[in-house]
């Protein structure tokens, strides 16, 4: 029993008496903001500032509340996030705090804790002073008229009370929980909202992340392993020439170790290249694809029309996106020439890629294009292939760049 009236019961007591006024007050601000505004409705002014106040009041009380129950209960109530356009003009201001669904809801509780807190301040104030006025008066009529039935029954009032005020407390203090974690936080959809944009940011940050470490893997090899392979390629070369009166066998090793070193040397700047081609770094994605353009199987006309660089991993994806387009007509198409297209409108970055092969690409079928796919939608990009048996392909997508 003891545990009955351990310390929680009278911090749940302290928040119930305290948020009383607490709620008086918003309530009254609320309220009298909102009669202002319509009694004052034709001076136009009046009502706008008064709705103005009102809307920019909620937040503020609700924070006081969420420090109340913080304080008192150990609860945290998250915070929603207010996504409000500064605007200069007084009624689109309004509108906008005016869609704050959240905002709502906060006014409901500001509106209805003045009556979960007086029926419950009420109550626990009633029972835990109903047990002392019952046991001084059990006190006073055994000191006046010694043990009788009317003390004893006084004393077993007061007993009744002192264990029905906690539970009161609690009855309280969990309503006023619920209303508050209903009104006061996110909504079930604000909170998986919330969850699909925490994720969003770390899938963004793990793939920067990854990109800046092929970068830095890319300029490792191009300025370590490639010169030397390209030092020892020439040193090989220059003894092939050079020493021509070795032995047949010695000669041979020579010339076979120079081809090797040379074949070994394209194969890692091709591997280099598909890390991240040093020149979409350095000149951006223009001068890239032309250089992916250029070195195509097929005729390529390219259009690029980016006024501003967008992010690098962004470039990364509309550069390989591109690289494995022009690769899979080369291999697939049978295409006499190919087309792309890229630029940039507002907060997007697009890239049309066409060409007049037999078409029937699928990406269920090919794992070309569903790599294609899969780099695409790391970024939240979309892609659209319309590829008809017997031609025309043509690759759309559309990638984030804001």
């Amino acid at each position: 029993m003891r545990g009955h009236w351990a310390g929680p019961v009278w911090l749940r007591t302290a928040h119930v008496v305290t948020g009383l006024p607490i709620a008086l007050a918003a309530a009254a601000v609320i309220v009298g903001l909102t009669v202002a505004s319509v009694v004052l409705i034709w001076t136009i002014v009046v009502p706008v500032v008064s709705l103005m106040l009102l809307f920019w009041s909620v937040p503020i009380f609700t924070r006081v509340q969420r420090n109340r129950f913080n304080a008192f209960l150990g609860m945290e109530i998250p915070q929603v996030p207010r996504r409000v356009a500064v605007s200069w003009n007084p009624f689109k201001m309004l509108y906008q705090e005016a869609r704050v669904l959240s905002t709502w809801r906060q006014l409901g509780y500001h509106l209805l804790a003045p009556l979960i807190a007086g029926i419950g301040s009420f109550l626990v104030v009633l029972a835990w002073s109903g047990a002392l006025v019952a046991i001084a008066i059990a006190v006073q009529i055994w000191v006046e008229d010694g043990t009788t039935w009317r003390g004893t029954l006084a004393m077993l009032v007061a007993m009744g009370l002192l264990v029905t005020g906690p539970w009161v407390a609690r009855g309280v203090t969990a309503l006023d929980e619920y209303a508050a974690a209903t009104l006061l936080g996110p909504s079930l959809k604000e909170k998986l909202a919330q969850r699909v944009e925490t994720l969003r940011e770390s899938r963004a940050e793990v793939i920067d992340a990854a990109d800046t470490e092929r970068r830095r893997i890319e300029r490792d090899l191009h300025d370590g392993t490639q010169q030397r392979l390209v030092w020892l390629a020439m040193n090989l070369g220059m003894a092939r020439a050079t020493l021509s009166d070795l032995p047949d066998p010695a000669a041979k090793l020579i010339a076979q170790a120079h081809e090797e070193a040379k074949l070994a040397l394209k194969e890692l700047r091709d591997l280099v290249q598909g890390l991240h081609p040093a020149v979409l770094n350095d000149q951006g994605l223009d001068a890239a694809l032309s250089g992916i353009a250029a070195r195509a199987p097929v005729p390529v006309r390219l259009q690029v029309a980016v006024d501003e660089r967008v992010s690098p991993t962004i470039e990364a994806v509309a550069f390989f996106v591109v690289s494995e387009a022009l690769t899979n007509i080369a291999k697939h198409a049978k295409a006499s020439g190919a087309q792309v297209i890229v630029w940039r409108e507002g907060e997007r970055l697009n890239l049309v890629v066409h060409d007049d092969g037999a078409g029937g690409a699928d990406p269920a079928k090919g794992s070309g294009l569903r790599g294609l796919a899969q780099r695409v939608g790391s970024v939240d990009g979309e892609l659209r292939i319309d590829s008809p048996a017997g031609g025309p392909t043509t690759i759309r997508v559309e990638l984030p760049c804001a």
